[in-house]
């Protein structure tokens, strides 16, 4: 994934696209293919709490200082301010960005001076690596400017106390994390490979850096994303200090390492680190069927995370952390697909144990733990079916029926929110008042935009599917499934008869009726024992109404309740948000039923493959706009707009 001038050095369009390097904890560098940083959560250090969802942002950004040999100064930063003012404007002189193994490479260029910079991030680690290398031209004496802060990643500071404390070979900021500066000399490769790493032995000397405290703050640094989304846009850095050597000759290069955790533990040098996660990642895509699986398993990579509790998935960078309907309808995505079935099943058995009335919590990333989910606990059953099928784990199925037994006895009795199955027909009831509790879950002035109270058809498909799984689990693990087996026969009839609305799609919601044409009814189409059979008339009505390049939209178009963009204030999104907006998920849930109905897979998806170099590079976005050109929106980085094309992509037909 390469771009040139054009690109790098319009911030409108290098703006616009963000790269990202995770850490595998929860922690992430993030930024923009300019440089420029649009958003409080671009930074080159945000490093994980005890969930992936409390994160603090540390080291916003190194900026290149460049001292020619006639004495010429030259930044190659970029910051907007409050004003609207661009500077400095080093991306003008950026000639390439490339991504290379999803890590990002920059190269500017001044005249014959050519500089190059490499980032990577210590798997595991709350760590990234930054390397600066003179690739042509010199000598140049080379100054990296570390712009501070120490914040909650949805805050900001302004100028204020952030003590900085001088260490060997670099400084310790807020007592948090710690930057360490090395100049490696003699003679290094001179650019990144772009094939196999280079294992030559290079006579490789190293020395400290030279750090200089400074303590200037920046005052009104600005993020026009932020500005767009209604959030306060500005923010203080703190000009913590420079690291600054002589790069004599190409090769030579200033790496720079900045870590949180254990601070008496210094990591490798910056650049064994780049080669290392270079590396591993090339084993990650060594089996890909093709470029876009290679680039999606990359994609993945980034959402399954460990934590003290063990795996877990982050739903989305950079805002959410962990949330159970996302990590349940990911999973065959990130972990099946992925060769990570053993990191799965730990996944599973440890949100087994969290298991509360019969039911997975929604998520904590507000801090407290909520339950308002009618369907992560049911795309839980789904996750642990496809497991132990796909890889035959008879016991992992003898030990979570149990659980799974307390889920069926918890639904039929009643649970929280409304949830309990109704015994005239067997479906699933849901809601309660300013609730959204299916996937729909946006909410306005403490009222749900689309509550959808009722039987609600992508909730009954996963009832019925969740049945029949039940009894399947059963028999694996040696136990009889005749009542389970009676319950979804009931139910799956009482699906068929009450569904179907009179133009031929489902009804949305059965008591009280909804017409509306929404993509949830795919899950009925779609799932290993979805209760209807797709009707290729049907879908084709379905996807004329809602398909885009990005997957369905969550409303027909012809709906007065149409919403067409996806933009603008919290309360303007929200409202939005599942009132017409695209979801890429959803384009797994359309793959099935158009596989199942004989219909061709492949050309669905060329729109998303494509998407990988449009927005968040290398990964597929969490929305986009309903109308045309379907503007990206949401996360730049979401996890199952990722898993379900990844899942679609390694299946699909022509």
């Amino acid at each position: 994934m390469r771009f040139g001038t054009q690109v790098c050095g319009e911030p409108g369009l290098g703006a616009a696209r963000e790269w990202l390097v995770a850490d595998g904890r929860g922690g992430y560098a993030m930024g923009t293919v300019s440089g420029l940083r649009t958003r409080r959560y671009h930074a080159l250090l945000v490093v994980a709490g005890d969930t992936p969802a409390a994160r603090h942002v540390g080291l916003a950004a190194l900026d290149p200082v460049v001292r020619l040999p006639g004495g010429r100064i030259v930044r190659l930063g970029v910051h907007e301010w409050a004003d609207g003012t661009i500077a400095p404007q080093g991306h003008l002189l950026l000639e390439e960005f490339t991504l290379v193994d999803g890590l990002p490479r920059w190269r500017w260029r001044i005249g014959a001076t050519v500089l190059e910079r490499t980032l990577g991030m210590r798997h595991g680690s709350p760590c990234v690596a930054v390397v600066d290398r003179l690739v042509g031209g010199g000598p140049v004496e080379l100054s990296l400017e570390a712009l501070c802060t120490w914040r909650d990643q949805h805050g900001e500071r302004r100028a204020g106390d952030l003590p900085v404390h001088e260490v060997a070979g670099g400084a310790v900021v807020a007592g948090a994390y710690r930057l360490r500066g090395r100049l490696a000399t003699g003679g290094g490769p001179a650019s990144t490979p772009a094939g196999p790493p280079d294992t030559r032995p290079w006579a490789d000397r190293a020395a400290d850096a030279g750090w200089a405290p400074d303590g200037t703050w920046l005052h009104n640094v600005h993020h026009r994303m932020e500005a767009a989304r209604g959030y306060v846009p500005n923010e203080d850095l703190l000009l913590a200090g420079r690291f600054t050597a002589t790069l004599a000759e190409p090769g030579d290069a200033l790496e720079v390492t900045a870590w949180a955790g254990d601070l008496s533990v210094e990591p490798p040098p910056a650049a064994t680190i780049v080669d290392a996660e270079r590396a591993r990642r090339r084993a990650l895509t060594a089996g890909a069927a093709d470029a876009d699986a290679a680039q999606l398993t990359l994609a993945a990579d980034a959402f399954v995370v460990t934590t003290a509790a063990g795996p877990d998935v982050v739903a989305g960078y950079p805002w959410f952390g962990a949330w159970s309907r996302d990590t349940m309808t990911s999973y065959e995505g990130l972990f099946l697909a992925t060769g990570r079935a053993e990191q799965g099943r730990e996944l599973l058995r440890a949100y087994a144990a969290t298991l509360s009335e019969g039911m997975l919590a929604n998520t904590a990333d507000g801090g407290a733990v909520g339950y308002n989910t009618a369907d992560a606990t049911l795309w839980f059953l789904h996750a642990i079916d496809r497991h132990v099928r796909a890889s035959d784990d008879d016991d992992l199925a003898a030990e979570l029926v149990p659980a799974l037994d307390e889920v069926l006895a918890a639904h039929l009795r009643g649970t929280r929110y409304g949830i309990k199955v109704d015994e005239s027909d067997g479906l699933l009831v849901q809601g309660a008042d300013g609730e959204a509790l299916t996937w729909m879950d946006a909410r306005v002035d403490g009222m749900g935009v689309t509550p959808r109270a009722g039987k609600a058809v992508d909730i009954n498909a996963l009832w019925c599917n969740g049945l029949a799984a039940l009894a399947a689990l059963r028999e694996r693990a040696g136990r009889h499934s005749d009542d389970v087996r009676r319950r979804h026969v009931v139910t799956e009839a009482a699906f068929r008869r009450r569904f179907p609305a009179p133009d031929g799609h489902l009804y949305d919601v059965l008591d009280p009726d909804d017409a509306a044409l929404r993509p949830n009814q795919l899950l009925a189409y779609s799932l290993p024992y979805a209760p209807m059979e797709p009707d290729p008339a049907v879908l084709h009505r379905i996807t004329d109404a809602l398909l885009t390049p990005l997957g369905p939209r969550s409303l027909d178009p012809a709906d007065p309740a149409y919403r067409p963009v996806h933009g603008g204030t919290l309360r303007d999104r929200d409202l939005a948000y599942h009132q017409g907006t695209v979801w890429p998920w959803l384009i797994g849930p359309l793959g099935d039923a158009l596989r199942r109905a004989g219909l061709p897979t492949r050309e669905v998806l060329t729109g998303l493959l494509a998407h990988l170099g449009d927005h968040g590079l290398g990964s597929v976005s969490e929305t986009a706009d309903g109308d045309a050109p379907h503007r990206a929106t949401g996360c730049p980085f979401q996890a199952w707009s990722v898993a379900e094309t990844m899942r679609i992509h390694v299946t699909s037909t022509d």
